[in-house]
């Protein structure tokens, strides 16, 4: 079958390990299922395999992609939750949990093999190019404001980095939830997409803001988190899901966190239960993924590049 994988590993030049080409066909075997790929959307964590992060070169060719949307072996169309293992359904008891890519074969090809327990129905009214944005990006986004932020309708919330996939999704389904969101960015023409999309203010990066908010959602790290920690009211709360621009900021603004009692909450993904969540939240509500672009399986070399330059603003989706 057609894939786009890695076939090798290079921190300094990670596209360079990309290869379009025949791989085998997923093989059946007991507690899972064989899932015809309608569409995989793109995600950070791909280009954080090919730089060798979390994708040892002993798994080597793997094929990329978390996220997918298809047809299980029975004709019924599903969404693919991404962490194997989570509740030990279909791998050893003793396996820790992982994220497609890592241990198992990914979504950018045309057929997945992953555990039955991992399947969720899609709902009628999203398309697949919709369902396949949901399992990464969005969901990392519904536990970080719905689990993690402890925020109520008409608290505001601060999106630190307008334009990617988790932020447009924290725009819209804050908004959706009745919160105030502030967005930030460096790209004028994003913050402004991020204000149509609902956001109630957009500023440049680094900004002051009108007023100390009560959550901050970091997906960028060392180059906004100083601004992160001053933006936020005593007792407020900064939920982390990535580091983007790197993990060790010039200052860690640990007297401002215990002075003020910030609190500080790492989210990684989400549950099965928060997938179903967020597909029911997205059926009843009619909020819909931001789609960027969608391109045919070959076009994942552009679609990566554009990508790692940041030329993104929503998902970028392919289609086998």
């Amino acid at each position: 079958m057609f894939a786009a994988y890695a076939a090798r590993i290079d921190a300094d030049d990670p596209l360079s390990g990309l290869e379009l080409g025949e791989r085998p066909e997923p093989v059946a075997r007991p507690g899972w299922s064989v899932v015809t790929v309608r569409a995989a959307s793109l995600n950070h964590h791909d280009l954080w395999s090919l730089r060798g992060v979390g994708l040892p070169a002993e798994k080597l060719p793997m094929i990329l992609g978390c996220d997918a949307a298809g047809v299980d072996e029975h004709g019924n169309e599903v969404v693919l939750h991404s962490v194997i293992g989570q509740t030990g359904h279909g791998v050893g008891p003793d396996e820790p949990r992982s994220i497609l890519t890592e241990r198992y074969q990914g979504t950018f090809a045309q057929q997945v093999a992953v555990p039955t327990w991992n399947l969720l129905p899609k709902p009628a009214g999203l398309s697949f190019e919709e369902a396949a944005c949901l399992p990464t990006a969005w969901l990392t986004a519904y536990r970080m404001l719905f689990t993690n932020a402890g925020v109520k309708p008409g608290d505001t919330v601060l999106v630190q980095g307008a334009g990617g996939g988790v932020s447009t999704a924290l725009v819209v389904l804050g908004k959706a939830a009745g919160l105030r969101v502030w967005v930030t960015g460096r790209d004028g023409a994003k913050r402004d997409r991020a204000v149509e999309l609902g956001a109630d203010a957009a500023f440049p990066s680094g900004a002051r803001l009108p007023e100390r908010v009560d959550a901050v959602m970091e997906t960028v790290g060392a180059a906004t988190w100083s601004h992160s920690v001053k933006s936020l009211r005593p007792g407020g709360t900064i939920v982390i899901s990535g580091a983007t621009s790197g993990p060790s900021p010039a200052a860690a603004e640990l007297n401002r966190i215990f002075f003020l009692e910030l609190r500080v909450v790492g989210s990684t993904m989400g549950t099965k239960e928060e997938l179903a969540g967020l597909l029911s939240f997205c059926a009843t509500t009619g909020v819909r993924p931001v789609i960027d672009s969608v391109l045919p399986l070959d076009g994942a070399p552009d679609a990566l590049a554009r990508l790692a330059k940041g030329e993104v603003f929503g998902k970028l989706v392919l289609t086998p």
